[in-house]
């Protein structure tokens, strides 16, 4: 009877010693690599949430009660922030104008009710930031034309608003971009001024906006592709005798006017632009969302990486890919040509003004930075209109010499 080499036993039940580090290495290699799939899920889950426009907006807050000259709801960051602002009602039927906050206790705060339009009931309610609603004939009393460009993705609406006739009408028209998540009622505050200084005003829709086409991916391009539709706006103001435009821009509408002003063929017709809390850096805005979710800013980086990679497509939903370095205007402050004036409060939560503060240093022949304090995101004009609408006005009578 042959009897085994003790160190052949068993050799069938267990790896040989020599497959030990190979069987370790296997492990971990695959451990790294669903580490590593699950981080770049993460980093593309975040990244496509920045992308993914906002088309369901439900009932946000609660309105408790109703007394005169004032109104109590439930209380959220939002509802609690200085400045006037709107909510809607009834299921966007009815619309009330809000003052400031008279007292806040708690889980509730009473706000001063300025206006509203249709029936005031308690009940569920949608915060409104822009303050007005509506087209600009319904919110401001404003006459408006509703036109249709005809754009490269489709058929984008518009408005088209004249200026007083009590004024001499300026030959230089005004181009109004709204943000990301938002739509055109997000311009309206800029109107009135625009009004009374003799500037014609078009407010345009772009791709992905809800009363606008979809593009088979549904998914925003962070300015990449937005400024071409905007450029129609352009167009249709040289059609119907403009001799110059200025556009303005809020949030990643200020990130699409940026774009525009470098790409576009008609960047030469365009005289200025007027930013309030714009996009100067998705960079710096994807690193501070990811500090305030509580995801490591590297997470937030590998995010944009792949954006810009060949699989951007596949990953996104986006067409291509983005490039990000086109979104660096610190980086590029020396490619700039044109005047800026640009808003900015100091206490915005989603965009922070560090960037536009450095590109105002870097350029100072250039971009005229105005800082607010105390107003959220976009909302310089909701905690002081007076002095949104007076620096703003300033600026257009000094660089277009409008309003004279």
């Amino acid at each position: 009877m042959t009897r085994r080499h003790p160190d052949t036993e068993h050799e069938t039940s267990r790896p040989r010693r020599w497959l030990a580090p190979l069987v370790a290495t296997g492990t971990a290699i695959t451990t790294g690599l669903l580490v590593s799939g699950l981080v770049s899920a993460l980093a593309a889950y975040f990244v496509r949430r920045v992308l993914t426009p906002e088309r369901l907006k439900p009932d946000d807050t609660e309105v408790l009660s109703v007394g005169p000259g004032t109104v109590t709801i439930r209380a959220t960051d939002e509802t609690v922030a200085r400045g006037r602002f709107g909510l809607r009602l009834a299921g966007g039927t009815s619309h009330a104008r809000l003052g400031e906050v008279l007292r806040a206790d708690g889980p509730t705060v009473t706000r001063e009710l300025v206006d509203v339009d249709g029936p005031m009931k308690v009940g569920p309610a949608r915060w409104n930031p822009y303050y007005l609603a509506g087209e600009p004939t319904r919110a401001l009393g404003l006459p408006h034309e509703d036109v249709v460009l005809e754009g490269d993705v489709g058929p984008l609406p518009a408005w088209v608003v004249p200026p007083s006739e009590d004024v001499p009408t300026a030959d230089v028209w005004a181009v109004l971009v709204h943000g990301r998540g938002a739509t055109r009622e997000e311009c309206l505050r800029a109107l009135p001024v625009l009004h009374r200084l003799g500037v014609t005003a078009v407010v345009p829709s772009y791709r992905n906006d809800a009363d606008a086409p979809a593009l088979p991916g549904g998914r925003y391009h962070l300015g990449d592709t937005e400024w071409a539709d905007v450029e129609h706006a352009i167009r249709l103001a040289l059609r119907r005798g403009a001799k110059g435009v200025v556009l303005f821009g809020w949030s990643m509408g200020g990130a699409i006017v940026l774009q525009l002003l470098s790409r576009s063929r008609l960047q030469h017709v365009v005289r200025g632009a007027v930013l309030d809390a714009p996009v100067v850096s998705w960079a710096d805005v994807l690193d501070h969302q990811a500090r305030v979710n509580r995801i490591p800013v590297w997470v937030a980086r590998l995010g944009l990486e792949l954006l810009s990679g060949r699989q951007a497509d596949r990953l996104f939903g986006v067409e291509g890919p983005v490039e990000l370095e086109r979104f660096d205007w610190v980086a590029r402050a020396n490619e700039l040509r044109h005047r800026m004036l640009v808003v900015h409060s100091d206490d915005d939560e989603f965009v922070p003004s560090g960037p536009s503060r450095a590109l105002a240093q870097a350029r100072p022949d250039l971009v005229r930075l105005v800082s607010f304090r105390g107003a959220r995101h976009c909302q310089e004009w909701n905690v002081d209109p007076a002095r949104w609408e007076r620096e703003v006005a300033s600026w257009l009578r000094e660089v277009l010499g409008v309003g004279r």
